[in-house]
């Protein structure tokens, strides 16, 4: 077993890769300001599920780590489609 703290570790430094994979996915795609944006919430919202979980006060893991990333992924990829209509509208409406 990991223990708490650990495995809270753990969780960070997934979410490090998370971000670091969309935005290398962003860089990659040139993707245009939306996608940035919803990065920037994305990445925001998994600091706040950091910042109220404490190994010692697991109380709100299951807001932090179940609602808070499903609402930071809906989030971003509403981000990411509204800037994949926003590219294409302007690639054929140059």
């Amino acid at each position: 077993m990991l223990g708490k703290k650990k495995a809270l570790r753990v969780s960070e430094l997934l979410h490090v890769l998370s971000a670091t994979c969309v935005i290398i996915a962003g860089i990659a795609g040139n993707f245009g300001w939306l996608y940035w944006g919803g990065i920037a919430v994305f990445t925001g919202m998994l600091f706040y599920q950091h910042s109220i979980v404490k190994p010692n006060d697991l109380r709100r893991v299951n807001l932090a780590f179940m609602t808070a990333n499903g609402i930071a992924s809906v989030v971003f990829a509403a981000f990411v489609v509204i800037d994949l209509f926003v590219h294409h509208y302007q690639t054929i409406n140059p």
